[in-house]
């Protein structure tokens, strides 16, 4: 399904996972408590966007296929 709103969904899910990746390499590196503490905050953060991303992207996509369904038994 070509659908330029679900390409959008798809490369903000792709960002939010890389940033979670660099974030991740950066809680491992810290020993500072109080820079942890910021890091899993921005990693919940992120995994809650990711969270809304995908809820969204499940909406669009039945949409979608709905809307094709409908244009097929016309």
């Amino acid at each position: 399904m070509d659908d330029p709103y679900l390409d959008e969904l798809k490369n903000d899910f792709r960002d939010y996972s890389n940033q979670l990746k660099k974030l991740k390499k950066k809680l491992l590196k810290t020993n500072s408590i109080e820079l942890q503490s910021k890091i899993i905050q921005q990693i919940d953060s992120i995994a809650n966007k990711m969270e809304n991303n995908q809820k969204q992207s499940v909406k669009v996509i039945k949409s979608r296929l709905k809307q094709a369904k409908k244009k097929s038994n016309k």
